[in-house]
């Protein structure tokens, strides 16, 4: 990875609302067409995290983290722009999300994922290994706003 090409960032100023609705709209598979309404209110409700070229300022990454900040927390909408993979970008990414909550002593940061277990690995993400304690209540917000991951 060339750390002069990428930064990394923890402020939410940064963020460029629009890019990520993009980003995570059209090239993700659990929030395909996820309505640009929805994916604002998900970013006012989460912590966000973004990769820029620091050669033009363009945010190609994104992460959010929801959570209550003590004892839980939840990584989700984890993207990378397609035309920028392969340069190590989800593992800056991930790093600087895993050493920004590292400090609140979390019990438990959860994620969901069908293809990037090897990538999470490496940052202590393992397997549920008791999977009946835990339960799911679908909501209708996902059929009628867009899926929410």
């Amino acid at each position: 990875m060339n750390d002069a090409l990428y930064e990394f960032s923890i402020d939410p100023a940064r963020i460029d609302a629009a890019r990520v609705h993009e980003l995570v709209s059209r090239h993700t598979y659990w929030a395909k067409d996820r309505p640009r309404e929805v994916m604002d209110a998900a970013l006012a409700g989460s912590r966000p995290y973004g990769v820029y070229r620091r050669d033009t300022g363009k945010q190609v990454a994104f992460a959010r983290v929801v959570t209550d900040g003590a004892t839980f927390a939840w990584l989700a909408d984890v993207i990378v722009d397609p035309d920028e993979r392969g340069q190590g970008i989800g593992k800056l990414l991930v790093a600087g999300v895993v050493a920004d909550i590292e400090p609140l002593g979390l019990r438990r940061t959860l994620l969901a994922t069908a293809d990037a277990h090897g990538l999470y690995e490496q940052f202590g993400w393992q397997p549920v290994t008791d999977q009946f304690k835990w339960m799911e209540r679908p909501g209708t917000g996902a059929v009628t706003r867009g899926a929410v991951g």
